[in-house]
């Protein structure tokens, strides 16, 4: 705003003059005391604005008294994507869809996706879950997701979740960069100790030690940061497949949960008779074993009073 200011105050000064010098150069004749008059305030405009030119490249000089701000350098956040979704469709087209899926991931090839884990649980006759994890590179990863919602469209598969979520890894990658960096140097003075043997047998001793053990803080760091930064260039996505409850029609929905149920019926019916007959079994031959004594006892005693 200064410049502006000043390059203002130095064409408004300087205009005025030229004109006044162009008016009294040529008394004579109005039309050429006219031109003059046009020729030299064009002149002078001209000048004008290169003296403020030269002031405002003398104000950001850098003998300039004025002090230059430095640039506010602004990083952007380093963000770890994380993508699931589900889709529903007949169980002996899960295994379909899912190698689909697979072969369009190495079609991309190693750079761009990698096949974290595949598996499938369940046959045709009872519900089939199967699930693909994938390691897509951030800059694919949306438009990949699309193409695997279009081969699941065309399977004939009904989609039943998809989420997008995002973990900061910025704080963590700068804390860890930093770290780093000073262990680093505080190896390098420990080596330096070393290396010119100043000190006692002790003192260097711990040197040996601390080098030991600064190098492994390191490599726990390099490792750390690593993964932090695989985290960020490789999203993880996670597509479950799902055939859910198979009903041919509604009346024959309530007779195919009854038969579903029926086994853990019987079930639990046996258990119960299976408790009963061993609780009850033991107290029903104690009682008549009891009985047929006391039967006996009870003969025995008669015929000695008879006797």
């Amino acid at each position: 705003m200064r410049h502006a200011l000043k390059r203002k105050l130095i064409l408004t000064s300087t205009l005025p003059l030229a004109a006044l010098a162009a008016c009294s150069e040529d008394p004579g004749g109005r039309s050429n005391a006219d031109q003059s008059v046009v020729e030299n305030y064009e002149s002078g405009a001209i000048q004008a604005e290169e003296a403020a030119d030269i002031v405002e490249s003398s104000a950001t000089d850098s003998n300039s008294p004025i002090p230059q701000l430095p640039a506010v350098g602004v990083s952007l956040p380093k963000l770890a994507y994380a993508y699931d979704f589900s889709w529903r469709l007949p169980g002996e087209d899960i295994g379909k869809l899912q190698r689909r899926h697979a072969d369009l991931c190495e079609q991309q090839g190693p750079a761009s996706c990698q096949i974290m884990g595949m598996s499938k649980v369940g046959d045709q006759a009872e519900e089939v879950t199967g699930e693909l994890q994938l390691a897509v590179a951030t800059r694919h990863a949306r438009a990949f997701g699309a193409l695997l919602e279009k081969e699941a469209t065309e399977s004939g598969a009904e989609q039943i979740s998809a989420n997008i979520a995002a973990e900061d890894m910025s704080k963590a990658i700068i804390d860890t960069e930093a770290r780093l960096e000073a262990r680093t140097a505080l190896r390098d003075r420990l080596q330096d100790v070393l290396r010119t043997r100043k000190g006692n047998v002790r003192e260097l001793v711990d040197a040996e030690r601390g080098v030991a053990q600064v190098n492994e803080e390191i490599d726990q760091a390099r490792s750390w940061l690593n993964e932090m930064k695989g985290r960020v260039a490789y999203s993880r996505i996670t597509i479950r497949y799902d055939s859910g409850l198979q009903v041919t029609n509604d009346f024959l929905a309530p007779i195919q949960g009854v038969l579903g149920s029926l086994g853990s019926i019987l079930g639990v019916l046996f258990a119960g008779l299976l408790l009963i007959s061993a609780i009850v079994l033991p107290i029903g031959g104690l009682l008549w074993g009891g009985r047929k004594l006391s039967q006996r006892i009870g003969s025995r005693a008669g015929v000695v009073t008879e006797g």
